[in-house]
């Protein structure tokens, strides 16, 4: 990975934006500059990236180790458990100096407390909330990025396969999540891009919520929503399935859902609005009479986050350009009776748009 690269990508947004620092807490943004990984926990670490000076990180003395081992190297002020880290903030903001009078943060995920001592050390400084500022750093993946998207999607398919070969009626979604997630660690995942979503019968109109105690009947519908990471990348697939047999009355369910997943992911190209992908999909339901019964966004991007930019939602006026990745995944819900949602991973290339996810989207009897 060119860090470099990604840090002059990153000044160059700044300037754009009119940020003179931006102040980076553990997480995808952080890991993606860097190339490391580190959590968050209740000793502050903080990198600050001004331009014309090596980043500078404020951290605790105990990670000095890991952070000189940093692909991307940072001048370090570390602080220890006894003396705490207020000192430490105080010489960063002082090294920098007066030129930062606008320092942006993380607002969806910088705390609280990370941001009062940011402005307690740089009283004459203005924090402001640059999290859609960020969010262009990562938006166009490159090709290592998009060879990491297919491990992690190659995995999730994988070990989907073989949990549909396994599972069966009068197991609980509980038991059948298990063994799709026992699937992606064998075969090389390094964990999951969120909590896994497995739901049958009349669970399925849950959209986001995890397996439940429900045991799983013949005749019931079955959606998985779920992805493996790999290499910092996250999968997000989604299929839903009927177990033993499929009535009529589902089978026509299912076909409005993948009429207008089909019409998502033909909509999807550059030059195009997110928002047009969103009304393409949305479209089908409105003329199949299910408006009703939506409950969700057509889409979402996807990276080293499993929701990231671009928004595929109606007022989204983004144009969708080569290296962006989303998802394309309409859902209706039918509440205490059935949900159908199916989830494909989207590449914006320079002709058009190609499908990552190749599961199956046919009607699935399992």
């Amino acid at each position: 990975m060119d860090f470099d690269r990604r840090v002059d990508k990153l000044y160059a947004i700044m300037r754009d934006a009119g940020l003179d620092a931006v102040a980076l807490i553990p997480g995808p943004n952080h890991r993606y500059l860097t190339g490391a990984e580190h959590y968050v926990l209740e000793r502050p670490i903080v990198i600050f990236y001004v331009p014309d000076r090596a980043p500078l990180a404020v951290i605790p003395e105990l990670e000095i180790p890991l952070f000189e081992r940093h692909p991307a190297p940072a001048e370090l002020i570390a602080y220890t458990d006894a003396e705490g880290y207020e000192g430490a903030f105080r010489r960063a903001l002082e090294s920098i100096g007066a030129r930062a009078k606008t320092i942006g943060v993380e607002g969806l995920r910088m705390r609280f407390f990370e941001g009062e001592i940011i402005r307690q050390s740089a009283p004459d400084a203005a924090v402001v909330d640059a999290t859609e500022t960020l969010a262009e750093l990562r938006l166009h993946k490159d090709a290592d990025e998009i060879a990491l998207l297919r491990r992690a999607i190659a995995i999730s398919e994988r070990a989907l396969r073989a949990m549909f070969a396994e599972a069966q009626a009068g197991m609980s979604e509980i038991e059948a999540a298990a063994i799709l997630e026992g699937h992606i660690k064998a075969l090389g995942g390094d964990g999951l891009s969120f909590g896994t979503i497995l739901h049958a019968g009349v669970n399925t109109p849950l959209p986001h919520s995890g397996p439940l105690e429900y045991r799983i009947q013949h005749g019931d519908p079955l959606i998985v929503d779920f992805g493996a990471t790999y290499g910092g990348y996250c999968a997000d697939i989604t299929r839903t399935v009927f177990v033993g047999e499929a009535s009529d009355e589902q089978r026509e369910f299912y076909a409005v859902a993948q009429a207008a997943n089909e019409a998502g992911r033909r909509a999807a190209r550059p030059g195009v609005t997110c928002e047009s992908v969103d009304i393409a999909a949305r479209q089908v339901f409105i003329d199949a009479g299910c408006e009703h019964l939506i409950r969700h966004r057509t889409g979402h991007g996807l990276g080293m986050e499993a929701h990231e930019a671009p928004y595929i939602v109606m007022g989204n006026k983004r144009v969708l350009e080569p290296g962006m990745v989303f998802t394309v995944e309409p859902g209706i819900y039918r509440m205490g009776e059935i949900g159908v949602r199916i989830e494909d991973n989207m590449l914006i290339t320079a002709e058009g748009a190609e499908s990552l996810t190749t599961f199956p989207r046919d009607i699935l009897v399992v």
